[in-house]
């Protein structure tokens, strides 16, 4: 032992003289933050867009979330886990991942039109960006104002003390957009509320019958549970929600 422990200690100071030689010897990159005078000021404003489409891109999940179909079908699926009473099946990446798709499903033809109508001709220059800005929300804005509640839409022009807007083109975005959001909250848990019927009624008959038999201390939510699941598969749960969700939007 006391020869081995000189050994290792030894290699171990090689090796640490070996490292720190080659990082020595291995060039280092540089980095070089300057700020200098611009030559006019179209460099400054292609800075300032820059930032502008960094600041955009960095509320992309809350354009996803809350511009598109995901609210609503997010707050049905969760509505439907919690009146089947299995909390944590499907999990919640499942759930999440299954919303994503069917929006991306439903927002396609959205997607295609702004793709076609103010993304490709920005990029062949034959328009220019606050153009394509315009083209691109006008499709956006027709898909949110079919989903939007005539009382919601007005509340919101009321809040902003505008005038009536002459055709839907002329609502301004900011207030498309909350007017949209609680359109879906309402729709959601409207969806939400039918899906709860059958299961509720299948727990209350369970529970009258134990009542009934006296057994007090079963708990009724685990006898119901499997007639839950049972009804729902065989009358195709998944197929009928689903179904329903993407034709809610057509």
């Amino acid at each position: 032992m006391k020869f081995k422990f000189p050994v290792i200690l030894l290699l171990a100071v090689s090796l640490i003289f070996l490292l720190t030689r080659e990082t020595a010897a291995a060039p280092l990159p540089a980095v070089d933050l300057n700020i200098t005078p611009s030559d006019g000021p179209e460099q400054v404003v292609d800075t300032v867009k820059l930032l502008l489409l960094l600041t955009v891109l960095s509320m992309a999940p809350a354009i996803l979330i809350m511009m598109t179909s995901f609210t609503r079908i997010i707050i049905v699926l969760s509505l439907l886990r919690t009146a089947l009473g299995v909390q944590g099946s499907p999990a919640n990446q499942i759930l999440i991942g299954l919303t994503l798709f069917l929006t991306v499903f439903i927002m396609a033809p959205t997607y295609k039109q702004i793709n076609e109508q103010a993304v490709q001709p920005f990029l062949r220059s034959e328009i220019n960006q606050q153009q394509a800005q315009e083209l691109g929300a006008k499709p956006l804005r027709d898909f949110m104002l079919r989903q939007t509640r005539e009382k919601d839409l007005a509340l919101f022009i009321n809040l902003a003390k505008i005038e009536r807007p002459a055709a839907p083109e002329d609502v301004p975005m900011h207030v498309v957009i909350p007017s949209f959001i609680i359109s879906e909250l309402k729709t959601a848990f409207e969806i939400g509320f039918l899906l709860f019927i059958p299961f509720l009624v299948i727990d209350m008959v369970v529970a009258s019958i134990l009542m009934s038999m006296g057994m007090f201390m079963l708990p009724p939510v685990m006898i119901a549970l499997p007639f839950k699941l049972l009804l729902f598969v065989m009358v195709d749960g998944w197929y009928l929600v689903v179904k329903s969700l993407v034709e809610s939007f057509r």
